[in-house]
């Protein structure tokens, strides 16, 4: 009998000490943190930790630190501990532990950890790309790339909205490739990476631009697309392209192939979407296609349109030129036109009175004597007595002066013509004289 009670006490003060004075009697908290637990340098994190109950003391604690971090006595469930001003060494994991303020000093389970990555804008924003590019049929092999400019780090891929920790891969250079196999509508999303130096496990990099990952759905009825004006399009003029499909509560998107920017989007009140090109360009040229995303699936996406072709008319086609064009060069062809006219007409009168004025002045010129006997024998019967034969015995006879001209004409004596007369005036005939010019002063009308 003694024995049974003696075992019975101390069973039940086993059981109280482990209700009172134990370690792991209550259950754990919850935990969250603010921003996702990324917060750059010189930001502010907050740190969430709360359970059901009332008059309880949280205490924050810190992995790798002895002593805890801070504590706090809520007036309700909920404990707020806010870190301000944050730096690098801020970073870690964190949990927390509450106990009740009155009666034993037992603390409960610790909480889930949660960890807070302090982003250093120091460190270079890696970059990221997708292949293959575009919309991806459910079943294709992705690959995500990130590559940096540091060496010794270890690289995360983060998807937004997804809860789980980032997946992370330790390159042996610069860069490393994250494979998704076999690509259903549960891994559409938007995605970045950032990188963390490996001495640093809690200090990151910047991420990266997101890309997006967006999955075709094959059930889902392809769009049709149609463009207005058809044909050649002249630039300057307005486009419309229209794209229709058989579903409501969906968001258009218009590709144009080779472009790199990303998709123009719409969405509709009903089951179509117009996209303007106001003031086409040669460079709005190219082909066009369009595809739609249910606004519930936002990374889900039907097959792409049927494609159409913009083509631009030159500007050195004479159809080509924009409406309204021809009532602008119009009256400045006219006038060019008619100043041409008229500076036409007086280079032709300019042209017309010098040559008067040439004729007029070849006409009042005399002309050129000739050297022969013959010609200044002609000469003189038409112009006057400008030439003069000379016989041999007789006197010169003096020539009436022409008052027009004041040269000395030279004329030509034939020593033959003269030796013929001489022998028909004297039986015997004389030697033969050479040449002689006589030389006449027109002016003074006298030989020389």
């Amino acid at each position: 009998m003694a024995s049974a009670l003696t075992v019975l006490f101390l069973g039940c003060w086993l059981v109280g000490r482990s209700g009172v004075s134990g370690e792991g009697s209550y259950p754990k908290p919850s935990i969250s943190v603010s921003s996702g637990g990324v917060i750059p340098v010189g930001g502010n994190v907050t740190i969430w930790c709360w359970h059901q109950g009332q008059g309880m003391r949280f205490v924050l604690y810190k992995a790798g630190k002895e002593n805890y971090v801070n504590y706090m006595d809520p007036a309700g469930s909920e404990a707020e501990f806010p870190i301000t001003s944050t730096r690098r060494e801020h970073g870690g994991n964190y949990t927390c532990r509450y106990s009740y303020t009155t009666g034993s000093a037992a603390y409960s389970e610790p909480s889930d950890p949660v960890q807070i990555i302090v982003t250093d804008p120091s460190l270079p924003r890696p970059s990221i790309s997708l292949s293959p590019t575009g919309v991806t049929a459910p079943g294709a092999d992705v690959t995500i790339r990130c590559r940096g400019q540091p060496r010794d780090v270890r690289f995360f891929l983060h998807k937004a909205g997804d809860l789980n920790p980032p997946r992370h891969m330790d390159p042996a250079g610069d860069g490393a490739k994250f494979r998704i196999p076999t690509v259903g509508r549960q891994h559409g999303g938007s995605y970045g990476c950032s990188y963390r130096p490996r001495s640093e496990p809690f200090v990151s990099s910047q991420p990266s631009h997101p890309v997006q990952l967006v999955v075709a759905d094959p059930s889902l009825p392809r769009p049709s697309i149609s463009l207005s004006p058809t044909g050649v399009t002249a630039p300057g003029a307005d486009v419309t392209i229209r794209c229709r499909g058989q579903r409501r509560d969906v968001r258009f998107f218009l590709h144009k192939a080779g472009d790199l920017n990303p998709p123009r989007h719409m969405d509709p009140a009903g089951d179509g979407a117009e996209f303007h090109i106001p003031t086409v360009g040669r460079q709005h040229g190219g082909s066009y296609g369009c595809s739609y995303r249910p606004r519930s699936e936002p990374f889900v996406s039907s097959q792409p349109s049927h494609p159409v072709e913009l083509v631009v008319a030159a500007l050195t086609d004479p159809g080509s030129i924009p409406a309204g064009t021809e009532l602008l060069t119009s009256p400045i062809i006219a006038g060019v036109s008619a100043a041409a006219a008229v500076l036409l007409l007086l280079l032709l009168l300019v042209a017309f009175v010098c040559f008067r004025k040439t004729r007029a002045r070849k006409g009042a010129a005399p002309r050129p004597s000739s050297t022969s006997p013959m010609g200044a024998l002609k000469a003189s019967a038409q112009q006057g007595p400008v030439y003069a034969s000379i016989d041999e015995g007789k006197e010169p006879q003096t020539l009436e002066p022409d008052p027009g001209a004041d040269e000395v004409t030279y004329a030509k004596l034939d020593g033959q013509a003269l030796q013929a007369k001489r022998g028909a005036l004297a039986p015997a005939p004389e030697p033969a004289q050479p040449s002689m010019y006589a030389a006449i002063n027109v002016s003074q009308g006298a030989l020389q």
